[in-house]
C-alpha cells in the first residue's frame, strides 16, 4: 500500500485576493467544482492507497475534515503542525508517524494544491516509480514542459527523456527558478523537466536519507511527536519541540545532496497553480485567448482574464488585452498578465500598510460553519452566520456588546443564560450585554441567521468561552 502524506499549510499569496493566508487556495475551487485539496486526496484514493496522513496547521484542522468528508475520504491522520517549518520538518514527521505502524511502506508526498486533469495517468507514473522506490530509490515526479516557465525549478535528466512516458529515469541535478532566457534554453533542450516537487519512497529509505544528510533534524521532529498529544481526532506536535527544527524544503536538506535518486517524467497536463496567468491556462481560454468565470463579460478583449467572486458584482472588460481582472466583495485585482508572479508583491504592500485584506478573506470560516460582515459601523455590526448541520457555536460571553439574532433559514437552539429555546425562520432572540448564550443547528439542513450587534467594542477576542466542542482557547 501508498500513504499519501499531504501538505497543505501553504498561504498562496500569488493568488491574491481569493487565495488568502486565512483561506489558501488549496480550499478553494479554483478550477473546477472541488477545491484542489478536495481534488489531489481524490487522485490518490483508491485501490492501491492507504487512507492519507494530511499535515496542516490549527487554523486549518476543520477545513480539512470538513473538505475530506465532502470527497468522501476519511483521513487515517491529521498531524497538526504549530508553525511552517517548510517541507522537510513535514516530511520527517510523516515518515517517523508511520515507521511506528508501516516501517516497509510507501509514502508518497504531494502538495495539496496541484492540478492535474488526468488523475488515472498520474496514479498509472505512481505505479511506475513503486518498483524503484522499493529498490531503495528517492523517486520524484518531473513534469514535461509545456512552455518557458520562471515560477518553477527544474530537473536535469542525465539520460533521454524519449517520448517521455512514465518511468524511473536518472537524475543529474536540481536547478534553480531560471531568468526567461535560461527557462527558454532548457526547453528547448529536452533533456529537464518541471520539478513537481511529488516524491514517492518507502519510509525506511526516507528516515535513512534524513539521518544521512539532515541528522539536526530527527531530534526535534521525533520530540514533537513523543511530546504530541491526540486532540479531537488531530494529533498536535509539540509546539516547543517543533520550533527547534529548521526551517527547509526536502530538496534542498535531503534530495540535493542524496545520490539514490530517480525521476519518472509526466507529460499528461499538470500545473501547481502558481499564478493567475497558470489559472487562466487551465481554464481553458477561448479563440481570442478570454476566461470569464462568474459573473463577468468581456467585449473586445484579447488575452485577458475576468473573475467575479460574488454574484451580485458584475465584472465587464471592454477593449482589454493581456490583462487579470479578479474581484471580491473587499478588494480587486487588476494586473498585466506578464506580470503575474508579482501579485505577491501586492499583498506584501497591503501588509506594511495593515490593510486587513493582505491575509483576511471576508468570510471567516469556523469549526461551525462561516460568517461574513455585511455592515460595519463605529458602534453596530451587522454578520450574516452560517451554522453546518449538527454544530454548534461555542458557550460564551461578551464584556461589551450585545447582540440580536434573527433567524432567515432553519432552525437554531439558542441558549441565553439559564433559558433554553428553538427559534424557527422570521424569528429573533436578544442577547443582553454579559448573558452566557450559544446557538445551536439542530437540524439536518443548514441554519443562517442575521446577527446585529451593538457596543463599544465589536472585536472577535471579546469573547469568553465556557464551553467548546471544538476545543479552543
Amino acid at each position: 500500500m501508498i500513504t499519501p502524506i499531504l501538505l497543505c499549510g501553504g498561504s498562496g499569496t500569488r493568488l491574491w485576493p481569493l487565495s488568502r493566508k486565512s483561506y489558501p487556495k488549496q480550499f478553494v475551487p479554483l478550477v473546477g467544482d472541488r477545491t484542489l485539496f478536495q481534488a489531489s486526496a481524490a487522485r490518490l484514493s483508491g485501490e492501491g492507497f492507504a487512507p492519507p496522513v494530511v499535515l496542516t496547521n490549527s487554523d486549518f484542522r476543520f477545513i480539512v475534515t470538513e473538505q475530506l468528508a465532502g470527497a468522501g475520504i476519511d483521513p487515517g491522520a491529521v498531524l497538526i503542525e504549530p508553525q511552517g517549518r517548510n517541507t522537510a520538518p513535514a516530511v520527517l514527521a510523516a515518515a517517523l508517524w508511520l515507521e511506528k505502524s508501516d516501517p516497509e511502506g510507501l509514502m508518497l508526498v504531494a502538495p495539496s494544491d496541484h492540478v492535474v486533469p488526468d488523475a488515472p495517468a498520474f496514479r498509472a507514473a505512481v505505479a511506475a516509480g513503486v518498483p524503484a522506490a522499493r529498490a531503495g530509490q528517492l523517486v520524484t515526479f518531473g513534469i514535461k514542459p509545456t512552455h518557458a516557465e520562471t515560477g518553477y525549478g527544474y530537473l536535469e535528466l542525465s539520460e533521454d527523456p524519449g517520448d517521455f512516458a512514465a518511468r524511473p529515469l536518472a537524475l543529474k541535478r536540481f536547478v534553480e527558478k531560471p531568468d526567461a532566457a535560461r527557462a527558454e534554453d532548457m526547453v528547448q533542450a529536452g533533456s529537464y523537466l518541471w520539478n513537481a516537487g511529488i516524491f514517492l519512497f518507502a519510509v525506511k529509505t526516507i528516515l535513512a536519507a534524513f539521518r544521512a544528510h539532515a541528522p539536526e533534524l530527527i531530534a526535534p521532529v521525533q520530540a514533537a511527536l513523543e511530546r504530541g498529544r491526540p486532540d479531537l481526532g488531530f494529533f498536535r506536535l509539540d509546539p516547543e519541540a517543533w520550533a527547534g527544527a529548521g526551517d527547509i524544503s526536502i530538496d534542498y536538506a535531503v534530495m540535493e545532496r542524496a545520490a539514490n535518486l530517480s525521476v519518472v517524467p509526466f507529460a499528461a497536463g499538470w500545473s501547481d497553480l502558481g499564478g493567475w496567468d497558470a489559472v487562466w491556462r487551465e481554464t481553458g481560454p477561448d479563440a481570442a485567448g478570454v476566461v470569464t468565470t462568474g459573473a463577468a463579460t468581456a467585449i473586445d478583449c484579447e488575452n485577458t482574464l475576468l473573475r467575479s467572486e460574488d454574484a451580485s458584482l458584475e465584472v465587464v472588460g471592454i477593449g482589454l488585452k493581456n490583462i487579470i481582472a479578479v474581484a471580491m466583495p473587499d478588494a480587486v485585482l487588476v494586473a498585466d498578465v506578464s506580470r503575474a508572479q508579482d501579485v505577491k508583491q501586492a499583498v506584501a504592500a497591503l501588509k506594511a500598510k495593515q490593510a486587513k485584506q493582505a491575509e483576511s478573506f471576508p468570510k471567516d470560516h469556523r469549526p461551525w460553519g462561516w460568517f461574513e460582515t455585511l455592515v460595519l459601523g463605529d458602534r453596530f455590526q451587522v454578520k450574516r452566520i452560517h451554522v453546518h448541520p449538527g454544530a454548534a457555536l461555542s458557550l460564551q460571553s461578551h464584556h461589551h456588546r450585545s447582540e440580536h439574532w434573527i433567524v432567515v433559514e432553519g432552525t437554531a437552539r439558542v441558549t441565553v443564560d439559564d433559558e433554553v429555546k428553538l427559534i424557527s425562520e422570521n424569528q429573533s432572540v436578544y442577547i443582553p450585554l454579559g448573558a452566557v448564550h450559544r446557538m445551536e443547528n439542530p437540524g439536518k439542513v443548514p441554519m443562517v441567521l442575521i446577527e446585529v450587534q451593538t457596543g463599544t467594542y465589536l472585536g472577535e477576542d471579546d469573547i469568553i468561552r465556557y464551553e467548546d466542542v471544538y476545543a479552543r482557547g
